[in-house]
């Protein structure tokens, strides 16, 4: 009956007549009716769930026979501490963290020779404080707040006047970086508005990863009078490289490149 069922389908009883023969009804309908599942599926899973216990009660059978096995001791061999003179902590000039913890401005490159006083002021004593630097973008409002966004911390400055008419201004600006890669991130942002400009010439800085050095060949309009403008960025652990050069002819590419990368070799 089982095998019957599981094939055609049909009701396990005993009295259901015979099937009719084909040969005298050819042309009979096929049921429709969906077909059962049968208990042989059952049947195995039966199976399986007594083999699985029969074998866990032989598994604990088979460990109640056995000895004990011994547990390793506690009590660990004693290390002999080792013998001599601790090693020297790192100097200011190998600990980059002690450098760059100190006085920032100590690591800004020093104003030329034979380079002028800037003819405008940037910061105070070298320092640019948080609100200063927010008067340095275009919409200072949101300068300041994606400043504070990203754990500003402090900024050191220099400026010269190199010539008669081009202008030099380095930055070094520090980021707490407890929840944001701040100097990672004004890197990029730099990246980004100065390739966005769309007439920036690019050259990557010698020795920073991804410092990229720009000169942008359109003069702006600042103050009444076109200037030509070159740029670098970079950064380095939490302290982020900016330089802006200003002349009223294009700025040379050796300039700002070989600017930026003494810069870098400071950090």
């Amino acid at each position: 009956m089982e095998v019957t069922e599981e094939r055609s389908g049909a009701p396990d009883t005993p009295d259901a007549p015979d099937a009719p023969d084909a040969s005298v009804v050819p042309d009979a309908p096929v049921p429709s009716r969906p077909r059962r599942r049968g208990r042989t599926p059952r049947l195995i899973g039966a199976a399986a769930l007594l083999g699985l216990v029969a074998g866990t009660c032989a598994g604990y059978l088979v460990q109640a026979d056995r000895e004990p096995t011994a547990l390793p001791p506690l009590s660990q061999p004693k290390l002999a501490q080792a013998g001599g003179k601790a090693p020297e902590p790192l100097s200011a000039a190998q600990d980059r963290k002690v450098k760059v913890d100190g006085d920032l401005r100590k690591l800004l490159l020093k104003k030329p020779g034979d380079a002028r006083e800037a003819p405008f002021s940037v910061g105070k004593d070298g320092w640019m404080d948080l609100t200063q630097l927010a008067e340095s973008y275009r919409k200072p409002a949101q300068g300041y707040g994606w400043l504070l966004s990203e754990e500003f911390r402090r900024a050191a400055v220099v400026s010269w006047r190199e010539g008669s008419t081009r202008t030099v201004e380095i930055r070094l600006v520090q980021y707490r970086q407890e929840e944001v890669l701040g100097a990672y991130d004004a890197a990029d942002d730099s990246y980004y508005w100065a390739e966005n400009a769309h007439d920036a010439d690019s050259w990557a800085i010698p020795g920073t990863g991804d410092g990229m050095a720009y000169v942008h060949r359109n003069p702006r309009s600042e103050f009444g009078v076109s200037v030509y403008q070159a740029e670098a960025h970079a950064w380095r652990g939490d302290v982020a490289m900016e330089i802006w050069m200003y002349d009223t002819k294009p700025v040379p590419k050796s300039a700002v490149l070989g600017l930026a990368k003494r810069q870098m070799e400071r950090l």
